[in-house]
């Protein structure tokens, strides 16, 4: 009888989860699923199915949706292949610095790094769009007093490029930053201890103890940055307009503007559904490497 109630206490507390799980994730992705499998005209009530005929028209080269869809996701590969080094260096580098400060001071450069991660995405642009505009911006007037020419961080690559790499980087690495310092604080200290011990530098206690130690994080960080920058969207949409031309339009933008511009929901769909393939595809090749098989049996 204890055990049933226990049972359902238990149930009781996991549910909560379950329906926002169901309710923002399982339904919607099945009904993304449900309408890429049709003509989906957002202001026509005749949807008709189509089948495959959305998904063959993006490899397709003489479609439209086929450029719009692979310069949109090579754009969105060149910011993942800018950002998530930095975004792993960086904020493991960042986490290394603020535990090395005093205990007294150590929170309140947590704090300061972890700020701007709580502020939206319109802000941030807004900051950046102030600090960057090539003529009224906070650095090009700085420039400017100074006897050099005005950049034109936005309106250029690669600054464009640059800017919106620069502005993701200082919007989330306070993330990164507390995710690195919390798996920092579980290394055991004894290893440091004895490789002080041996005579061991700080690079090898960081190349042969930390770095070890800290690699599921690691691969949590890799991970989780990889999905968050094919994910993109504000900054370039915000900053940059997806200019010069095309070249900063990322994936995201072509799959609205196909649905809420075009009206094609189908077919915007459809473009998600691939983009989330290749997503998953990229994260399972993410854990191979990270975990390569081992050659041989076990002796």
């Amino acid at each position: 009888m204890n055990t049933r109630k226990s049972s359902f206490t238990s149930a009781l507390f996991v549910l909560p989860y379950f329906i926002m799980f169901m309710t923002f994730l399982v339904i919607p992705l099945v009904y993304g699923v449900y309408i890429s499998f049709h003509e989906w005209d957002l202001l026509s009530s005749d949807r008709p199915l189509v089948g495959l005929k959305n998904y063959i028209a993006i490899f397709n080269p003489n479609s439209y949706l086929n450029s719009l869809f692979f310069e949109g996701l090579w754009n969105t590969l060149q910011f993942v292949i800018y950002s998530v080094p930095l975004l792993v260096v960086v904020g493991l580098g960042l986490a290394l610095l603020v535990n090395s400060l005093p205990a007294k001071i150590r929170g309140l450069f947590r704090t300061l790094y972890f700020i701007p991660y709580s502020i939206s995405v319109s802000v941030i642009a807004i900051i950046w769009l102030w600090l960057l505009d090539t003529n009224s911006g906070l650095i090009n007037n700085y420039l400017i007093n100074m006897g050099f020419d005005p950049i034109p961080w936005l309106t250029s690559l690669p600054y464009a490029w640059i800017s919106i790499v620069v502005a993701t980087l200082w919007w989330t690495i306070g993330f990164n930053m507390i995710i690195f310092i919390n798996a920092l604080n579980e290394v055991p200290g004894d290893l440091y201890e004895a490789s002080a011990i041996d005579g061991a530098s700080a690079w090898q206690n960081f190349i042969h103890i930390t770095l070890p130690s800290i690699r599921p994080i690691m691969l949590f960080v890799v991970v989780t940055s990889t999905i968050a920058s094919f994910n993109i969207y504000g900054q370039p949409y915000l900053m940059t307009g997806g200019g010069p031309g095309d070249s900063t339009e990322v994936l995201l933008m072509g799959i609205v503007e196909q649905a809420f511009e075009q009206r094609q929901l189908g077919s915007a769909s459809a473009m998600a559904i691939v983009m989330a393939l290749i997503m998953i595809v990229v994260s399972i090749v993410q854990f191979k490497l990270s975990n390569p098989a081992k050659k041989g049996g076990a002796k």
